[in-house]
């Protein structure tokens, strides 16, 4: 943490003896500069303060002894009542830091910061040499005397250059509300606007996701929702734990913002051996803009953890070649930490570049999601993160998306040379706004691998092609093709209705014949939600049912399954199940509260010497190993029946980076008919708390 702070103050501090991180109509005034013109008022203010430093500073005996020759470096600020408060101090000796916070701390007041007329705080950062050097009064010529007549003048005109651009720098305005940045998705936060999204009329694409925020900006206003949820306070400390961003910068045509990242929980699993469940989570997320058009973010994050008993024997059954033994779910591969936890660093990052009002272009490393669903049968959010190509053209009534993404098949069976095999994804989706009440998305993927060194193949680059056509002319293998379709209708202001069809594969004879062939490779969602319901604000209700028939999402050659790091690139069961999912969820000023209830059936393998078929629920089995080619039903195999509830309630910190107080509670029971080595029964009682920046979704229920 210490680290990130030191990065962040780095990037706002200023070399020389003072520059401000924030431009005014008018700077802090001593008395000593009451009479100057406004456009000396900086050069008296820091020729008066460093003056002042001078005068009173007290070298400890300590630094004399040694002959130390450097500097401190002083971030500090003038609140709105004129006053002097050293924020943070930078010295090789303890003594040098504590006088610079006597020194400042003696400071008189003086005139307060103004902006538009009112009085405001202004931080700024302060070089002192050690030795003191006495401060020389400068004024400033007009530009024409300005003449470089030997290198002094030609540093003092370079110095006046950087002077320029540190004056550029003016008071925040929250830009990346209005910018072509991602809205972070977790269902809760977009469980917030999801009614203004879906109002009668409103010619909004909800499907794909995330949204980009200049696109929501036209239905809610996400910039009014932070600042009415801001908390009174003037200290900076108060501003950047509760409302602010821990850097924020803005310029000409540039803005970046600098935030700590955290999720800092412990809790206790009663079905676990392990004493407790803990997460330690710390990194740095960063937002930019540059110009109106471009924008970029990258997240770091460094993580250990263990977490409940029937999740970590999930991770650990998702595990990759190699010595590393778990994929954590939705991160990526851990090492071993001590002796039951895990260690798992992950990074993502992403350009925007936005050309034209229609088209959106992103390259990046981490997630997509098509749906409006809490799961998606086409894509979701579920695997670990991957690099993609992601174009979105918006126009009449039409949003069309096409993705390109680099996927991963880390089974030990697949890697060569101790590399892990590589895979491509390309999917479309177009959405139509067909009438007020009624959208309409036809969605189609492929995944091909790289068989006869063909790499990337460039058939699948055009963006606007049929999918379908070009795999019979790749040659039979070459690709796994999947068509979908969706539908919204918006049944009133508080009531949408949607669903979602998959199609893997469809033999209609075999429909015809009615035998239930293992060729009939589909599932469907059916969904509803109730905004503001029962005349609650807030209050959203949500029913969901899914349903995947046997082998949808598997393939014969293996590696072409739908699925990235051995985790499912659509519903988090992989196929042969039914499942019915209940979601509420509430929010008051900063108070928050979700609950959730899943009901489920699976069908898992038996994977024992007695009955070793496939029945269709891992996507990674070869499907030529099924146990009949009819008769195949949803459940078939190791028929598991479960229940899952999960509640949290919680208080948001800062609304500004989604940093939570939270508590969650977490009830499994989980039943198969056969107990083997792959699939065992659990009763779980799982209880957290911590706080989370809240950025990404966790998904619990396996």
């Amino acid at each position: 943490m210490k680290r990130i702070v030191l990065f962040a103050i780095l990037l706002t501090t200023s070399f020389g003896y003072t520059q401000t991180l924030l431009s005014y109509e008018k700077s802090p005034v001593f008395k000593a500069c009451d009479s100057v013109a406004v456009e000396q008022l900086k050069s008296c203010f820091n020729f008066t303060l460093n003056t002042f430093i001078y005068d009173n500073f007290k070298v400890p005996q300590i630094v004399t002894d040694e002959s130390y020759v450097g500097d401190v470096q002083v971030l500090f600020e003038v609140n709105k009542e004129g006053e002097f408060k050293a924020i943070y101090t930078d010295a090789i000796y303890d003594e040098l830091k504590e006088e610079s916070k006597r020194v400042f701390d003696s400071l008189p007041k003086i005139q307060p910061a103004t902006y538009n007329g009112h009085p405001t705080f202004v931080q700024y950062s302060i070089s002192i040499p050690i030795p003191l050097v006495k401060p020389v009064e400068k004024t400033e010529l007009p530009t024409d005397e300005v003449k470089l007549t030997d290198k002094d003048s030609l540093n003092a005109t370079l110095s006046n250059e950087f002077d320029d651009i540190a004056n550029d720098l003016k008071a925040y305005e929250k830009l990346e509300y209005d910018s072509e940045l991602n809205i972070p998705f977790t269902h809760a936060y977009y469980a917030r606007f999801d009614d203004e999204m879906n109002a009668i009329g409103t010619n909004s694409h909800t499907a794909a996701k995330p949204f980009v925020y200049s696109d929501v900006a036209r239905y809610y206003d996400i910039k009014a929702e932070k600042e009415s949820l801001a908390k009174e306070t003037d200290s900076w400390l108060g501003r950047k734990v509760f409302n602010e961003h821990l850097v924020e910068v803005q310029g000409k045509d540039y803005w970046f913002t600098v935030d700590p990242i955290l999720d800092l929980q412990v809790g206790k699993d009663t079905e676990a051996e392990f004493s407790s469940t803990w997460n330690n989570t710390r990194g740095v997320n960063i937002q930019a803009g540059l110009g109106k058009r471009f924008n970029l973010t990258a997240s770091v994050y460094e993580s250990q953890g263990r977490f409940a008993d029937y999740y970590n024997q999930y991770a650990e059954s998702l595990k990759a070649f190699g010595p590393d033994p778990a994929i954590i779910p939705g991160r990526g591969i851990a090492k071993r930490f001590k002796e039951d936890s895990y260690d798992y660093p992950v990074a993502e990052a992403y350009m925007s570049y936005t050309p034209a009002d229609f088209l959106n272009i992103q390259f990046g490393h981490g997630k997509n999601f098509v749906g409006d669903g809490y799961r998606s049968l086409l894509q979701s959010d579920v695997s670990s993160p991957y690099p993609y190509l992601k174009l979105n053209a918006t126009f009449w009534k039409i949003k069309y998306t096409s993705t390109w993404m680099w996927l991963k098949d880390v089974r030990p069976e697949v890697v060569v040379d101790d590399a892990f095999l590589t895979k491509y994804m390309a999917n479309h989706y177009l959405s139509w706004n067909v009438s007020k009440r009624l959208n309409i998305g036809l969605f189609e993927s492929v995944i091909w691998s790289d068989t006869n060194g063909r790499g990337f193949d460039v058939n699948y680059l055009n963006p606007i092609i049929f999918f379908r056509a070009i795999e019979f002319q790749t040659g039979q293998g070459a690709g796994n093709a999947i068509l979908g379709l969706s539908s919204k209708y918006k049944w009133n202001n508080k009531v949408n209705i949607y669903g979602q069809f998959i199609l893997d594969e469809f033999s209609l004879s075999d429909v015809k014949a009615g035998e239930k062939s293992w060729k009939n490779k589909f599932g469907y969602q059916l969904g509803a939600k109730y905004f503001n319901a029962f005349e609650v604000d807030n209050l959203m209700l949500q029913a969901e049912y899914n349903r995947v028939r046997p082998y949808t999402y598997s393939h014969n050659t293996q590696i072409l399954n739908y699925a990235n790091f051995n985790e499912p690139m659509a519903h988090l069961w992989g196929a042969n199940f039914k499942e019915l999912v209940l979601i509420g969820r509430y929010n008051y000023k900063r108070w928050f509260a979700d609950a959730k209830f899943i009901i489920g059936q699976r069908g898992f393998d038996y994977n024992t010497d007695e009955d070793n078929f496939s029945y269709g629920g891992d996507i990674y089995r070869d499907y030529n190993d099924r146990n009949a080619d009819t008769g195949i039903t949803i459940g078939q195999g190791n028929k598991t029946n479960s229940f899952m509830t999960e509640i949290q309630a919680g208080y948001l910190l800062n609304p500004a980076t989604n940093l939570k107080l939270f508590t969650n509670i977490i009830y499994r029971d989980f039943n198969p008919d056969a107990i083997t080595a792959s699939t065992t029964d659990s009763n779980t009682f799982w209880f957290s708390i911590g706080v989370r920046t809240d950025l990404f979704n966790w998904y619990n229920d396996f």
